[in-house]
């Protein structure tokens, strides 16, 4: 058999030529994406697999840390009994304030966008909450909702209602937290409210042709065609809601008697009596009150683990009740 013919030169260099520029061009979309890897590699990428590491050491700081294996795990999942209150809480957070917060968000939407005048105003002041450090609110909020001196409860008492203990109470203490949420709904409102104004007119007008009144037109037209955005908040909101920290450490310290961080702050977390003790609050106090970070690192790769999961089933089971809505239509 006789040997295949050499690549003529004039080929050869244009194939080279070709390699150079597609080279030329990766190394341009590289230099363009160098901002995002470097902030993904070193803020997400590098702690995350330190993280992992750490769930399998004990670590405290001060020394090296030292390979224990599963045991970081075992006692989190059978012998640590403050697990089981944190749960519970941020599961009840889940469950009434996420809802209640899309809801919320909704129905200050459809009222929005049915608005004749001020409504620049009334947007305005519906999403300034939003504008709000989370650290000043719930400060404000404790204040507010002093059971002795607070003005929300000096007016139910001209009015002869005797007002709950609020923060103070363990029954109150997250439906208070609960109100705070539902206070700063901006964002999501702002979202469900440009849903709301891009629904098609003429769905409306065809369905008030086929006799559909206002709440029918909201259930058949309006609902499944911004249900993609609803889907959006849902997942935002539990999300959110397993990594519910900020509000719950501050009003937990300022309502247990202590402002600023010490060791009374630190004692109050959860105050009162637990529950506020949500499950970033307790891995906070393992990592940076008792120094358990490999401890911590193992709640923390629980928590990831459980929102994974979590996302992945509401999005899979979405398409049941979420409608895309065709392109060109």
């Amino acid at each position: 058999m006789s040997a295949p013919a050499a690549q003529p030169p004039l080929q050869l260099d244009r194939t080279r030529a070709k390699r150079r520029a597609a080279w030329r061009r990766r190394g341009m979309v590289a230099a363009f994406m160098s901002p995002w890897i470097l902030g993904f590699t070193i803020f997400f990428a590098y702690p995350l697999v330190m993280t992992a590491y750490l769930s399998f050491t004990h670590y405290d700081l001060l020394g090296s840390p030292r390979w224990i294996g599963l045991a970081n795990y075992r006692y989190l999942f059978t012998t640590d009994q403050t697990v089981w209150p944190a749960v519970k809480n941020t599961l009840w957070f889940i469950a009434i304030a996420v809802p209640l917060q899309a809801l919320f968000a909704l129905g200050i939407a459809l009222m929005l966008s049915r608005a004749r005048r001020g409504v620049g105003v009334f947007r305005t002041v519906f999403y300034l909450p939003a504008l709000a450090p989370p650290v000043a609110a719930t400060l404000g909020f404790v204040y507010l909702l002093n059971p002795a001196t607070g003005p929300v409860n000096t007016l139910l008492g001209k009015v002869g209602i005797e007002g709950p203990l609020w923060f103070d109470s363990p029954q109150w203490a997250k439906p208070s937290l609960t109100l705070l949420a539902l206070w700063g709904i901006g964002n999501t409102m702002i979202i469900f409210l440009a849903a709301v104004l891009d629904v098609p007119r003429h769905l409306y007008e065809s369905a008030e042709l086929d006799g559909a009144g206002a709440f029918a037109r909201m259930r058949y037209v309006t609902l499944p065609t911004i249900s993609p955005v609803i889907l959006f908040a849902v997942v935002i909101g539990v999300i959110e809601g397993l990594q519910y920290f900020t509000q719950a450490y501050v009003a937990a310290s300022v309502a247990g008697g202590s402002a600023t961080y010490s060791a009374e702050a630190a004692n109050s977390l959860g105050y009162p009596e637990d529950s506020t003790l949500f499950y970033p609050v307790l891995l906070y106090q393992q990592g940076f009150r008792y120094f358990n970070m490999g401890y911590a690192s193992a709640m923390a790769m629980l928590l990831l683990a459980v929102a994974f999961a979590v996302t992945f089933v509401i999005v899979h089971n979405s398409r049941r009740f979420v409608h895309y809505q065709a392109p060109g239509r």
